[in-house]
């Protein structure tokens, strides 16, 4: 009996979220410009103007341009920390006004997002409605994408798209997928590493050629100037969580660089109730973190792709998308879109491995990312120890990550030779 309700009932589940995600990301994109598209959209606009392109890192020369396109009157705008060639993203909706440019990129998420269910329910084998739940699950990530014009979607659907095209046989454009936001977006690299390990030197060249060949149209067009800007005083910053115009003791990053900054680093105006005062403390504990969880998933990759090698590309992608977003130095909601394939891949792997329990307390774990209000821990930032609790997606992602990785570490044993017995 259970079964006659059982497609009803994800119907209806499936329905819930695309009417949040309409009602939260589409209209209001629809109907008015937030806060992060100025940004991409004034850059796009000095390029096809013919204007200072080297000024783009200086802030207040960039939100005077933002004023005279009539898209920063109510925000205060940045081009920085992006990489020059992210200029070029929006330069084919110059011509459009700002508004019309937001919903014309709106239409092309939206396309992208139905794009990403589609492919991800082929790749893992799912029925396109389980599918499409596990990608709006998500929540907020592909709500906030779409209402603020990011362009996350169509990042993670460039990656999808690349894992898609590998399995049936085609790494070349594999390749192009993954390079071609690379020189924007740095995310996919992660995947090209573990390809580059694997020897799938096709597919890596592939995604070098891409990115090499918008690299150059971005100095062509851009001028060297700002790249090399970028290069010495914008990237190491980034890197390393301190951006301009913005606290970098913020929660809201929800990163290890923004957690132990805010338990270590006092600072009057923006901390000043450290857990405690100690630079040392801040760097030791920051490195010593990122450096314990990188060297557990590097050694549970390297066993499993040892013992396991038949069946190792879907976890080790999975394992590896999660380990990025998780060493960022600050995330934001929208980020998250890009779980999409490294979770799909590691909960199917977890139902093949018949531990559907953990498969589901990973699911819930990745809306609880989606869905958890910021605003509900806020009263614990700042308040020395406590400050911890303000980081619940950043809690939520590790457990995540370590669950897996003891998992796959465990049945990743290398498997017993034949006529052997365990006690010998």
């Amino acid at each position: 009996m259970l079964s006659r309700f059982k497609r009803p009932a994800t119907l209806l589940v499936l329905a819930g979220l695309a009417a949040l995600v309409v009602a939260r990301g589409v209209m209001p994109a629809l109907s008015a410009i937030q806060s992060d598209f100025p940004n991409y959209f004034t850059s796009a606009k000095i390029v096809a103007d013919g204007g200072d392109t080297a000024r783009l890192y200086d802030d207040a020369w960039f939100q005077e341009q933002m004023r005279q396109y009539g898209v920063g009157e109510h925000f205060t705008g940045k081009f920085s920390p992006f990489p020059p060639a992210t200029a070029l993203l929006l330069v084919p909706l110059t011509s459009f006004s700002a508004l019309d440019a937001l919903r014309v990129l709106t239409a092309l998420s939206v396309a992208c997002l139905l794009a990403a269910i589609v492919l991800l329910a082929r790749i893992l084998g799912w029925d396109g409605v389980v599918s499409g739940i596990f990608v709006l699950l998500s929540g907020f990530a592909v709500v906030n994408s779409l209402r603020d014009g990011q362009p996350y979607i169509a990042v993670s659907l460039s990656c999808i798209l690349g894992y898609y095209a590998r399995a049936r046989g085609h790494p070349w454009l594999a390749g192009v997928c993954f390079g071609l936001f690379l020189p924007t977006k740095y995310f996919s690299v992660v995947f090209l590493a573990y390809f580059a390990f694997k020897k799938e030197w096709r597919l890596v060249l592939g995604a070098a050629a891409a990115a090499l060949l918008i690299g150059l149209v971005g100095v062509w067009v851009l001028g060297w100037k700002v790249h090399e800007e970028f290069l010495r005083s914008v990237l190491g910053n980034h890197l390393v969580g301190r951006l301009s115009l913005q606290d970098p003791f913020a929660a809201s990053f929800q990163s290890f660089d923004s957690l132990f900054r805010r338990l270590f680093l006092f600072d009057p105006a923006n901390n000043p109730q450290p857990f405690l005062a100690s630079r040392p403390l801040q760097i030791l504990g920051v490195t010593a973190v990122k450096a314990s969880i990188l060297t557990a998933a590097l050694a549970t990759l390297v066993r499993l792709n040892r013992n396991r090698p038949g069946g190792a590309v879907a976890p080790s992608s999975g394992i590896l998308g999660v380990l990025v977003l998780l060493l960022a130095p600050a995330t934001a909601s929208y980020h998250f879109v890009l779980l999409w394939l490294p979770l799909g891949l590691l909960v199917a792997h977890l139902v093949r491995e018949r531990a559907c329990g953990l498969a589901v307390c990973i699911v819930f774990l990745y809306a609880a990312i989606g869905f958890f209000p910021l605003r509900l821990t806020a009263a614990f930032d700042g308040r020395g120890g406590l400050s911890v609790l303000a980081y619940p997606r950043l809690l939520s992602l590790t457990v995540i990550l370590v669950a897996c990785l003891c998992f796959i570490w465990r049945r990743a044993a290398p498997q017993a030779l034949p006529g052997r017995t365990e006690a010998a």
